[in-house]
């Protein structure tokens, strides 16, 4: 008789489901299997076991609503927060902080296993925050009618739908900013749909109103001293800061080479660029307005290959292929890519590394996002080719 292949079974919507979480997925889901079929639950951890209510069935996968934490793990501590769970911010409030940091390196270095085909020890432990509550100086709120209640909700979109959250108060913010919550929950927006942003300034920088800045305070010492790190063990000469935003990496680096030059396609962010050099006095840089893509090639040219740091901080989709085969081309001694998306940033990596064109050194981890599921990645990428000197 000849043997059949067997599926595990699909359960049903609605089903309720006792599982057993044996990972936490990127993203902050946890995974189960039901029978042999994977269930993701979000709002566990680690050895739980749980019931869960299913609520969507994919053809690989379920998703479940946590209904009642039956064993709990070790690591699991009370929120801090009363919209833990229904609000879409946080992932990880419920996992002592610790816990959060290993999670976090074991997703990374998993990603970057899967992703890039890098060897997972190359990913370095994640350097804690220290302020994991309070720390964030910008955050969107929206506000959305609620015909039910007749009234006009005003916080952050729900986990689970598109719906807005009614948010008093936000415990991953900086103080300042639930002061501006409260102004903006006194004179609401006239309608729902509208979208505020509210931020705190950092201290001696220029940042214009929709310009990028880092959203924690509290550990950018730390990312810059991670760049910094890099650039010096590499002892490159001249630094190309690709993506320069308000200048903020160039300028705070300008003291550990000859030369730097800053690339931004925000016109109002070189502008500004060039008022934080004058006010930090830098004067070994310049920006330069334009498209990376467009300028990149002629910036490689300025200066010797073999002396020659890039570093690359893009927006969380990553970096245009076109760009990495330029680098790959030109091939700096360094390339230093900073990015929020460690998903992003090993496909962008498995581009830049083929063919051993490449070589990446350490991914340094930095929990510049406390309680949620994302976290920011230095990696030190070094030319295989030629001589440095």
């Amino acid at each position: 008789m000849a043997e059949t292949d067997t599926k595990p079974p699909t359960p049903k919507p609605w089903q309720l489901l006792t599982l057993t979480i044996t990972d936490l997925a990127f993203g902050g889901e946890g995974v189960a299997r039901h029978e042999g079929f994977v269930v993701f639950v979000p709002f566990v951890a680690p050895g739980e076991t749980v019931e869960a209510e299913v609520t969507e069935v994919k053809k690989q996968f379920a998703r479940a609503r946590l209904l009642k934490v039956l064993e709990p793990s070790a690591q699991r501590v009370p929120p801090p927060c009363r919209y833990f769970g229904e609000c879409g911010g946080c992932q990880y409030q419920h996992l002592a902080y610790p816990a959060q940091l290993e999670l976090k390196r074991k997703q990374i270095a998993d990603l970057f296993e899967r992703i890039g085909g890098f060897d997972p020890r190359v990913v370095a432990p994640v350097a804690p925050c220290p302020q994991p509550y309070h720390y964030r100086n910008r955050i969107m709120v929206r506000s959305q009618w609620n015909k039910p209640r007749q009234t006009l909700d005003i916080g952050f979109i729900r986990h689970d739908c598109g719906l807005v959250v009614d948010v008093e108060e936000c415990v991953i913010a900086e103080p300042v900013l639930n002061e501006q919550l409260r102004q903006v929950r006194a004179h609401p927006p006239p309608k729902g749909g509208i979208k505020v942003v509210l931020r705190a300034m950092p201290e001696d920088w220029e940042v214009p109103k929709d310009s990028f800045f880092q959203n924690n305070f509290h550990l950018l010492p730390g990312l810059v001293e991670a760049v910094g790190a890099a650039l010096r063990d590499s002892g490159a000469r001249f630094l190309i800061d690709v993506y320069c935003g308000v200048g903020f990496f160039g300028i705070s680096l300008a003291g550990q080479v000859e030369k730097f030059i800053g690339v931004e396609y925000d016109q109002m962010a070189v502008r500004a660029a060039k008022q934080n050099a004058r006010r930090h006095g830098r004067t070994n840089g310049d920006f330069v307005i334009g498209n990376a893509d467009e300028l990149l090639p002629g910036l490689l040219k300025c200066y010797a290959p073999s002396q020659t740091a890039v570093i690359l901080d893009p927006p969380r989709t990553g970096c245009p292929k076109k760009s990495l085969e330029l680098l790959r081309q030109a091939r700096p001694w360094q390339v230093v890519y900073v990015s929020c998306h460690p998903a992003t940033l090993a496909r962008d990596l498995n581009v830049l590394c083929a063919d051993g064109v490449f070589e990446l050194r350490q991914v340094a981890p930095l929990d510049m996002f406390p309680q949620t599921q994302h976290v920011e990645c230095v990696a030190d990428v070094r030319s295989v080719d030629g001589s440095k000197g």
